[in-house]
């Protein structure tokens, strides 16, 4: 099995080996993701933190290109690319970890493979260690493409510089380094379900493709794969969705001086706005999880099959 397979590897002295081919491999997968759907994204925090300025998310991507260009719809790239990178590399190689702990408490030998279940529990308790790297560079992110709305909405001063060193400068004189883990409590309020629903819905969709097919779920093919991991992407989104914009307001808000909870923002978008603002932005982000995800746990895959066979040899 390949996490027994991780095991022998870190006993022998290999395991930093292991962690960087891991890495490269969610970093392909990570790139593609980002580069291919970051004008979905940039849409997504501008309607989730904005939602009165758009009629829709095809009037949002429109209104930005005309505004700014492409340049615009890519604003937070870089952010994004070290985001993604940094979330996936620490979740994956947590989530291996997380399986074992899983055996453990269950009273399961170390090679033995888990049910759907127990594997999406592994990935929800990896979700912990994975906010820890993602929650920073999200918030710069969400800034970078919300700025020209809180410049619009009079939230802060206009002309202010938008680039990553000057949303870093920024979070650093006003809040010190624990003001890039604003919202990381919300953070890891969406990711634990989050991430239950995603693992969960891959290794499920993945079983009934195996079902059908007849096959083992090692070998049901690329189509099925990155069908299961859009699969999985789409079930975390639509249930953590509310959370994740609320997520949003709490970090591009603090930008203006907001400094307020998960509770106390959540309140105050139901009793000012109602619930359908918890929703702005759901089409393009649903739009996005399909190719995303498939090709995130393409890569995922493709990776640990390369690493097995050198482990076997």
């Amino acid at each position: 099995m390949f996490y027994h397979s991780i095991e022998k590897t870190y006993l022998t002295g290999g395991f930093l080996d292991v962690g960087v081919k891991l890495a490269i491999g969610q970093g392909v997968g990570g790139t593609a993701c980002v580069l291919s759907g970051q004008p979905f994204d940039t849409a997504k925090v501008k309607m989730q933190t904005f939602p009165g300025m758009y009629r829709n998310f095809i009037h949002c991507l429109i209104s930005v290109y005309k505004q700014f260009g492409l340049q615009g719809l890519y604003q937070g790239t870089t952010p994004a690319l070290i985001a993604n990178i940094a979330e996936n590399a620490v979740l994956f190689m947590s989530y291996g970890f997380c399986q074992n702990v899983v055996r453990f408490v269950s009273g399961l030998e170390q090679d033995k493979e888990l049910s759907d279940v127990q594997k999406a529990c592994s990935g929800s308790v990896a979700s912990i260690f994975s906010s820890m790297a993602l929650c920073p560079t999200e918030l710069v992110k969400c800034r970078l493409q919300a700025m020209h709305e809180m410049e619009a909405s009079g939230k802060i001063t206009s002309g202010q510089k938008s680039t990553v060193w000057s949303v870093v400068r920024n979070v650093i004189r006003t809040n010190g380094p624990l003001g890039f883990y604003q919202g990381l409590g919300t953070t890891i309020v969406r990711e634990i379900p989050g991430y239950f629903c995603f693992f969960g819905g891959y290794e499920l969709s993945r079983s009934m493709f195996a079902q059908y097919m007849g096959r083992d779920k090692e070998h049901i093919g690329v189509v099925p794969l990155m069908f299961s991991g859009g699969f999985g992407g789409a079930c975390l989104w639509l249930v953590v969705y509310p959370i994740d914009c609320v997520k949003s307001r709490i970090q591009v808000l603090s930008l203006a001086g907001r400094q307020e909870g998960f509770l106390k923002t959540l309140m105050g978008i139901l009793r000012n706005e109602g619930v359908r603002p918890l929703y702005s932005g759901l089409t393009p982000t649903m739009i996005r999880t399909f190719p995303a995800n498939g090709a995130l746990f393409l890569a995922y895959e493709l990776s640990r099959k390369m690493m097995m066979q050198q482990f076997d040899h």
